[in-house]
């Protein structure tokens, strides 16, 4: 297709990047473009336009995100093969503009981001030059040592950059041979089953609670009894009346999954009292404390077991890319050996490269930079979406208040199936989920659950909420 028939208008009320994502997506619905055409790289297509790279990337990011684009890393951004049927979507606008259309693409692409996605982290963001570079500098730099079988505990220069982390970072006192390093959370998970559980045994789990944990440990053969939060988080009392004879408990205390609210100090001394009692294990799910808007990270929970009852989980998923799928574990010194006989019969966390590659990112100042920048991005960006949903929905919806983290709770003040709206949402391309989807006890009130960390401005975020309405019919 020929660039130049773009006819950007710099007069225009509309951004140029939002002109730009408007002709490819014209180009794609009235069949000028084909699924699998490569489209030009930002760098050419920001040169043959005589605009700013970032301008392009934007709307690159945009396509890209709603499942128009398809990117291949080296191999270029084609328009997705996935597209079928598409009805011509409802233009993109900004404040103030004229009514809008309501027909939506029908459209859902997997394999790619989507729009409102959970758990993922601002891509654009992501200093992919730097990463690159070290990625290359590790490959080069590849010796005999690191060619044969790997450590099944992971690779020990991220192991050391990992405990010298969370000593400065989560005022967690642990030596390198504490770290384990993990294909993901569930990787950590297994871990724990393997090596300290058995099929059958009884653990507490937030309700709500992380979905994908839940359905990690039922398929283990784990028993959960479902334990309530509430604004001080998970409440223990109840765990000891419900299940006290439980072998463990899965919790998210830093910033709960997914209601936001942090495990208040006297809960979590109730929670190490009880494990110290019954002889229990906590798995601490530190899913992404690094992004904390207001004042420092919390401590960890880990940072007060004195008894050592805390195994604490973290992930690389949700700070840097999913795609990397490496966590790391935390286990107390005096379990070492037993993790280590365990981890012998798993096949780890795969290739050494990756792993160096993170070590050099943390221990050359990268990651820190990082953390800095994404709190103040994601603090901005949660903004748009919060103030887009209040705009569109004002008070159908409450906003569940939160100091951290990469997604909202939108919580439902009328009646409504928060189920039933989620995949309405999804079959207009918006990856929403339902609050009570992440319930085992079922609640009348419901609440969308929405990723925002990819919502790059205010114009995206008022068409995406347009878009939700369309869906669910709240008015």
């Amino acid at each position: 297709m020929d660039t130049h028939s773009f006819e950007l208008d710099r007069d225009h009320e509309a951004p140029i990047y939002l002109q730009l994502y408007r002709r490819y997506r014209d180009a794609i619905i009235a069949g000028k473009l084909h699924p699998g055409e490569r489209v030009p790289s930002v760098r050419s297509l920001a040169s043959e336009l005589n605009l700013a790279r970032g301008t392009v990337e934007m709307a690159y990011q945009m396509l890209t995100g709603e499942g128009y684009f398809l990117t291949r890393g080296p191999a270029g951004t084609i328009v997705s093969p996935h597209l079928e049927n598409l009805r011509k979507p409802a233009p993109v606008t900004v404040p103030g503009s004229a009514a809008r259309s309501r027909s939506q693409p029908k459209a859902v692409v997997t394999g790619v981001p989507r729009p409102l996605q959970l758990g993922l982290p601002a891509l654009d963001a992501f200093p992919r030059k730097t990463w690159i570079r070290l990625a290359g500098r590790t490959l080069r730099g590849l010796d005999a040592a690191a060619m044969t079988y790997p450590d099944p505990a992971g690779y020990e220069p991220l192991r050391r950059a990992i405990a010298a982390y969370l000593g400065i970072s989560r005022g967690i006192a642990c030596t390198h041979d504490q770290v384990f390093i993990t294909a993901g959370y569930q990787g950590a998970l297994d871990l724990v089953c393997r090596a300290l559980l058995r099929p059958g045994d009884l653990g507490w789990y937030e309700d709500p609670g992380y979905i994908f944990a839940r359905r990690f440990l039922e398929r283990a053969g784990m028993r959960l009894a479902p334990v309530p939060v509430d604004e001080d988080g998970l409440k223990v009392a109840i765990g000891r009346q419900r299940a006290a004879e439980a072998r463990f408990a899965v919790v998210t205390p830093t910033h709960q999954s997914p209601m936001g609210m942090a495990l208040s100090l006297p809960r979590r001394l109730q929670l190490l009292e009880w494990a110290r009692d019954r002889r229990a294990w906590i798995v601490e799910d530190d899913y992404d404390s690094e992004f904390r808007y207001h004042g420092r990270p919390l401590p960890a929970l880990k940072s007060l077991d004195r008894d050592g009852r805390v195994l604490y989980a973290g992930t690389f998923s949700k700070v840097l890319f999913p795609g990397l799928r490496l966590a790391y574990l935390v286990v107390p010194e005096s379990q070492i050996e037993r993790f280590r006989e365990s981890a012998d019969h798993l096949s780890g966390p795969g290739s050494i490269l990756p792993q160096a590659t993170v070590a050099d990112f943390m221990k050359q100042g990268h990651f820190a930079r990082h953390l800095r920048r994404m709190r103040s991005l994601y603090a901005t960006r949660r903004a748009y979406l919060v103030d887009a949903l209040l705009q569109a929905f004002g008070s159908r919806l409450s906003v569940q208040p939160q100091a951290g983290g990469i997604h909202v709770l939108a919580r439902l003040n009328t009646r409504g199936n928060d189920r039933s709206m989620a995949e309405a949402a999804r079959s207009h391309g918006l990856a929403v989920q339902a609050l009570n989807d992440w319930r085992m006890r079922g609640t009348s009130r419901g609440g969308l659950l929405m990723g925002f960390a990819n919502v790059t401005g205010p114009a995206m975020a008022d068409e995406l909420m347009r878009r939700l309405m369309a869906a669910t019919g709240l008015r």
